[in-house]
């Protein structure tokens, strides 16, 4: 590689804007969570990170299943927790999140089910289709 490619690489690479959300739902801010339950809401929770390759592969497959099922926007409330800024939230300790890549769908004050680092679509339609159904519209 010329050394003018490599700092035109390095350039483009250090400037480029952060990777966007692949998943799509609401990015956290403290309260948000709590607030979409207390208003009845069946909420999906995304602890990724930009770096994670099984975070991105989760997201892949979370955007696809709602294109899919636009039941699941319809019902459920998305929300995407960066797992290297709120990793010591009150969210993440009181939900004991392990860390990134940690899919958990919520309803009420309990929760309805979890994948840690796991990718396959079905397992995450699963979960999805677990929310769908406390959302009363499964």
């Amino acid at each position: 590689m010329l050394r003018r490619d490599f700092l035109l690489l390095s350039a483009a690479v250090t400037l480029a804007p952060p990777m966007a959300r692949a998943a799509g739902g609401t990015p956290y801010s403290p309260g948000l969570v709590e607030r979409l339950l207390g208003e009845g809401r069946t909420v999906f929770v995304d602890f990724y990170t930009t770096w994670c390759t099984t975070c991105r592969a989760q997201g892949r497959a979370i955007t696809a299943l709602r294109a899919e099922n636009p039941a699941y926007d319809a019902a459920i409330a998305f929300v995407d927790v960066d797992w290297d800024i709120h990793a010591g939230s009150a969210l993440a300790r009181g939900l004991a999140v392990p860390g990134r890549s940690t899919l958990v769908a919520l309803k009420g004050g309990r929760e309805l089910g979890r994948l840690v680092a796991v990718t396959d679509r079905g397992a995450i339609r699963g979960l999805l289709d677990t929310a769908l159904a406390a959302a009363g519209a499964g």
